[in-house]
């Protein structure tokens, strides 16, 4: 279990503390809900999450098998739903990888990548591609 605690600071502003660690996120409304846009939102949040989870479980997999994936890119998109309820709707992931790797280790990265809690723990309605491209190719 990890704790999380959020104080609302006002004007659409949370403030967000790591318990384990004491870190500290500012999170902000976007221009388009009423906010400044002046950090994250919580939506972007959820897209930052899924990038650095795919990042991570593809970390875990390249440091049990000797790989180095220093550099690995990863772009995402987050399209808001245009009717309501107001939703995350798309969220596509492109990943940039580096070169060098065989077939063996490609698939089991993108099934890894595939499998990462965030991905898994999304709605299904939520349309949430990874897309690969590798610096080889």
């Amino acid at each position: 279990m990890v704790e999380i605690n959020i104080k609302y600071s006002g004007d659409l502003r949370c403030e967000a503390v790591h318990g384990p660690s004491e870190c500290k996120l500012i999170t902000d409304a976007p221009v388009d809900n009423h906010g400044k846009g002046e950090s994250f939102s919580p939506t972007d949040l959820v897209a930052t999450a899924l990038g650095s989870c795919v990042a991570t479980i593809m970390g875990i997999y390249a440091q049990r098998n000797d790989l180095d994936l220093t550099g690995v890119k990863i772009h995402i998109e987050k399209h808001m739903s245009q009717d309501l309820p107001r939703r995350i709707a798309r969220l596509p992931v492109s990943i940039t990888m580096p070169a060098g790797l065989d077939e063996k280790h490609r698939e089991a990265l993108e099934k890894a990548a595939s499998h990462c809690p965030v991905h898994q723990s999304l709605h299904p309605d939520i349309d949430a591609p990874l897309t690969f491209q590798y610096a080889d190719e």
